[in-house]
């Protein structure tokens, strides 16, 4: 069986974020050793090109210049936190030069700023049948937890816009009770200026707080619908949980002996997720421009960039 560059680089981060072990995590998904590690080689040395099926070298025309490269090393050692294929996209929509992920992954490679592959958390292996079209036609909720050190545990009650992405309201809370998820469905629904004669629905789990006969009655209140996931079977819940996850894998790097220093941290990372994050599941771009409309506007802007950066690089090249 042959697999596409994106299925290679999806096998690759599972077995990365595999408990199993490679040997036993390859076993399970039926891949050879030596194919996968031919896989993971060519990954290392040249990013998502290392993963095609045949060998692709740019032309000569398309040619990266020295200038370039040296301001790729720069932007990346003020930027440190953006991987390779946040940083191109960085530098594509701030400095209006495209450069790919896979160029950006080979500079850095070069200059020693990576000695690993860049790997990202692997998307659910399933999604919800009904996938979205537009902003604000489903809303995911749903609860994480945190330690207080001297408090106890806090809970997190979140809204997710499902086309978007981005984090329409949150709040910390103390418990997972009904009202906690009713106060969260209020903000959202101030924060979002949505028409309530066009609500959203409300995607959840089957947590206690969420089957409840008291928000089964406050939601038929507000005329919004309730879906709920399949019991054991979280991926349709997959883009509040990877959310959570990655906010989790920040925040939790500290100790919080207060619920508003923890609250603090929570809203700093959020911000940074609706306002700076590029989300590799909506093309790349941030949560809040897709969420305002803008989608359609910036994919467009990087499509000429791309043009006019390619156009640049073959004039220089061939000194036309």
């Amino acid at each position: 069986m042959r697999y596409s560059e994106s299925e290679k680089m999806e096998i690759i981060r599972l077995v990365d974020n595999s408990d199993l072990g490679v040997s036993d995590t390859l076993k399970e998904l039926g891949i050879n050793k030596s194919t996968f590690y031919n896989w993971y080689k060519g990954y290392q040395e040249k990013g998502m090109e290392g993963l095609s099926y045949t060998k692709k070298t740019p032309g000569v025309w398309n040619k990266i210049p020295q200038v370039v490269r040296n301001k790729v090393v720069e932007t990346a050692l003020e930027y440190t936190a953006l991987s390779p294929r946040e940083l191109a996209w960085h530098i594509t929509d701030n400095q209006n030069y495209f450069i790919s992920e896979s160029s950006v992954y080979r500079i850095l490679k070069e200059r020693g700023l990576i000695t690993t592959p860049a790997h990202i958390v692997l998307s659910a292996s399933d999604s919800f049948k009904d996938k979205t079209t537009r902003i604000n036609q489903m809303w995911q909720t749903d609860f994480t937890y945190f330690k207080v050190i001297g408090w106890g545990w806090y809970y997190l009650s979140s809204v997710l816009d499902d086309y978007s992405r981005y984090i329409v309201a949150w709040e910390l809370c103390e418990g997972m009770k009904a009202p906690d998820v009713e106060y969260t469905i209020e903000k959202a629904i101030e924060n979002s200026g949505i028409n309530k004669k066009y609500m959203p629905k409300l995607l959840s789990d089957n947590g206690s707080c969420y089957i409840s006969h008291e928000l089964k009655d406050y939601l038929r209140t507000i005329g919004m619908q309730q879906v709920h996931g399949k019991p054991n079977h979280p991926q349709t819940q997959g883009k509040i949980e990877r959310y959570h996850r990655s906010m989790k894998n920040v925040v939790k790097l500290d100790n919080y002996y207060s619920p508003e220093e923890l609250k603090k941290a929570i809203g700093e990372f959020i911000h940074y997720y609706n306002h700076q994050r590029y989300h590799e599941a909506i093309n790349n771009l941030i949560p809040v421009d897709v969420y305002r409309g803008k989608k359609e506007k910036i994919l467009k802007q990087r499509w000429q960039i791309k043009q006019r950066t390619l156009q640049l690089r073959k004039r220089q090249n061939l000194k036309i």
